[in-house]
């Protein structure tokens, strides 16, 4: 493919673009990822480049600051008019963090848990500017003041597992601009963040880009597979497919009439709703009444030593679910609905309120009773590679509940039942001795699903297990689960930051702010006529201003 984004990015400023890819190839042995992608970015401009995982979204951007190891890499990527391939080592590190600089998907990744957040920051800025630590370290706390991190002056003394996901990524952007960058490199900015924190963090970054454009003419490449982010941040957008660049153009072009059938299809993978309504004769699985939950916290001052204080994270919260229906839960993080559900596994203490499994409270499930009582409550996290463990093959990971819970089967029974299992989940048996790193993100999903189903559970609580799949990906596994549900009558309690996939999954809402349950109801209901604050806000957010995700 040759030059289909230029054009426009060199008419901006009289010295042409600020970056020009020109055929770029980029491959791993006989694995090509990149293949002859041509585009540019013009001075202040912020362009986007979109694409399913595996696409060559990633590749291309740490082409650009030459991060890639063991990659076979040509063609011509040139920054202000220099070839950046054609740099030495020394010179790239003298760019990275100074003209060109990045912000990467997974900050709780890309920051080092050992140094507290003003260290790493002002290390790029001791590093290309030459200051003194002293002087560093303050321009480190004006930067997080300048994202809005609250307390900053108490924030740059924080490690970032002291950050909530939101502070780091305003952490992870102060990095980033420390040294005024002229390229800004934006990989999935905003991936797994409340709606609220994502609207906040885009808007964020269109105030610093429109800042810096006018003094320095920052550009900004955005890598991203949220379509809507890409029409409320970028004025140009590239479309690439499995190393391809299939489309490009202005925003507005591109989403009022997209030319390839791919971008059609990214554009129309929406969640569908394909909610079956619950029968009214339908039993209650589980039933939680007037559920709190508190943690011990250290009181300020020096008799904190020695007495402690109390935080509520759940305040007399009522859930029900019963057979065949689901249960959403949303709300920002710290609202508290990953300790709900906890508490609903039976694996939090809770301080009040009582939880009934069919009848039967959960206190009252002792020994063997309490075994088959997990067989019947399953979860699915967010992150199955986190989750999953690097060391298991796929027969041992899905097998590994049945050694438990079902020790009356042979190893033959248990292969037979895990094989069976996983090709429900869309997975063939040649997967049995593969390991996790060896799937994609959304296989990988599949197999916690078929994790948890093994043990053909009542009731499945899923904590945001779409949150970091592509869109298309994403309606597949959603697809999958409202076909299990449906084959095997299952309870869920869905948990995530994203209203739409909770408006194509949900029956019911529940939505929480600090702990509470500040509205609930049929979720088409809520959503089209909400009647709390909170609840309007994280709608607005959601939709760019527009209330209308069903």
């Amino acid at each position: 493919m040759t030059d289909v984004m230029q054009g426009q990015a060199g008419d901006r400023t009289s010295g042409g673009p600020l970056l020009e890819v020109e055929r770029l190839r980029v491959s791993f042995g006989d694995t090509l990822a990149v293949n002859d992608i041509s585009f540019s970015i013009g001075r202040g401009e912020r362009v986007a480049l979109v694409g399913e995982s595996g696409s060559g979204k990633s590749v291309t951007a740490l082409s650009i600051l030459r991060l890639l190891q063991d990659a076979q890499t040509s063609g011509a990527i040139r920054f202000n008019g220099e070839d950046l391939l054609a740099k030495s080592e020394r010179a790239m590190r003298g760019l990275r963090g100074s003209d060109i600089a990045m912000i990467f998907q997974e900050p709780m990744t890309a920051l080092n848990p050992l140094y507290t957040i003003g260290e790493q920051i002002a290390e790029t800025i001791v590093l290309h500017d030459g200051v003194s630590a002293a002087d560093a370290r303050k321009r480190a706390v004006e930067l997080l003041a300048h994202t809005g991190i609250a307390e900053p002056g108490k924030r740059v003394n924080s490690y970032p597992h002291q950050l909530s996901g939101g502070q780091r990524q305003r952490a992870m952007i102060a990095m980033a601009l420390a040294c005024r960058p002229r390229l800004l490199l934006a990989d999935e900015p905003t991936t797994a963040l409340d709606v609220t924190i994502r609207a906040q963090i885009v808007e964020l970054l269109l105030d610093l880009q429109r800042e810096e454009a006018q003094e320095r003419g920052m550009a900004i490449l955005l890598i991203t597979h949220d379509l809507n982010l890409v029409r409320r941040f970028a004025q140009r957008v590239a479309v690439m497919q499995k190393g391809v660049l299939v489309e490009s153009g202005p925003v507005e072009q591109l989403f009022e009439a997209p030319q390839h059938p791919y971008t059609q299809r990214l554009l129309q993978s929406r969640p569908e709703r394909t909610v079956v309504p619950v029968l009214p004769i339908a039993p209650v699985l589980l039933d939680a009444r007037e559920i709190s939950v508190d943690f011990k916290t250290k009181l300020p001052g020096f008799s904190g030593w020695f007495r402690a204080g109390h935080f509520r994270a759940v305040d007399a919260a009522t859930v029900t679910v019963r057979q065949g229906e689901t249960l959403g839960i949303v709300g920002e993080s710290g609202s508290g609905k990953s300790t709900l559900a906890m508490a609903l596994l039976g694996l939090q203490r809770t301080t009040h309120g009582a939880i009934e499994f069919q009848g039967r409270a959960l206190a009252s499930y002792r020994g063997r009773e309490q075994t088959a009582l997990r067989s019947n409550l399953q979860v699915v996290f967010q992150d199955p590679f986190s989750s999953l463990s690097p060391r298991y093959t796929i027969e041992r990971i899905v097998g590994e509940g049945l050694a438990l819970h079902r020790p009356q089967l042979g190893p033959a029974a248990r292969r037979d039942k895990v094989i069976s299992v996983l090709r429900e989940v869309g997975i063939d048996r040649t997967a049995l001795y593969r390991y996790p790193h060896e799937f994609s993100g959304g296989q990988r999903q599949r197999i916690a699903i078929a994790r948890a189903l093994v043990l053909e559970p009542r009731i499945l609580i899923l904590d945001e297990p779409t949150s970091a799949l592509d869109v298309s990906i994403q309606q597949q596994v959603l697809k999958l689960l409202t076909g299990l549900q449906q084959k095997y009558n299952l309870g869920f309690i869905f948990i995530s930051h994203d209203l739409a996939v909770i408006g194509a999954m949900a029956h019911r809402v529940a939505v929480m702010k600090n702990g509470s349950i500040v509205e609930a109801g049929d979720v088409e209901k809520i959503f089209a006529s909400p009647t709390h604050p909170y609840t309007r806000k994280l709608l607005d957010a959601a939709s760019g201003g527009e209330n209308s995700l069903l």
